[in-house]
């Protein structure tokens, strides 16, 4: 309570919120941030949609639609890098609360374009693109206050 009170009175000089920590630490202003998040963010769903219609393309849709998905999902969680800057976000993403998080939705990027262009292995590649998608939501969640903990108490 007494922080909460340091706080709304202007008197917490040292534990400053997270907003204005960003506005200060990039050279970028929040505007040109708030436009590349977006472009980037946009661009992420437009290849991860793409790669969706490509699927039904004969003999070779589900390798673009392997690689189109990742890129996508790879252009979606970049787009964070303009809130956040990179050093930032690097180190939010290896903290210890989202780190097998942060391994898996890397190790599934890896490995689902190695099954598309390496393997030419459609099974797995699709299987790869499905753990890819669950790994993102739970490395998504682990941004989110006690949303992993919720859920493991739904589950219960």
């Amino acid at each position: 309570m007494d922080k909460l009170k340091k706080v709304l009175s202007g008197q917490d000089t040292e534990d400053r919120g997270g907003l204005s920590e960003v506005v200060e630490t990039s050279s970028l202003s929040w505007d040109t941030r708030i436009k590349g998040f977006i472009a980037c963010f946009a661009i992420g769903i437009l290849c991860s949609l793409l790669g969706t219609f490509l699927l039904w393309v004969p003999r070779k849709g589900l390798y673009l639609f392997a690689v189109f998905y990742t890129f996508g999902n790879i252009a979606s969680i970049g787009s964070t890098v303009f809130l956040m800057g990179p050093m930032k976000q690097l180190k939010r993403m290896f903290e210890p609360t989202r780190l097998i998080a942060t391994i898996m939705v890397l190790l599934f990027f890896a490995l689902t374009l190695c099954s598309a262009f390496w393997w030419h292995n459609k099974g797995l590649a699709l299987i790869f693109c499905i753990l890819q998608s669950l790994a993102l939501t739970w490395y998504s969640l682990s941004f989110i206050p006690f949303a992993r903990s919720f859920l493991a108490v739904l589950r219960k």
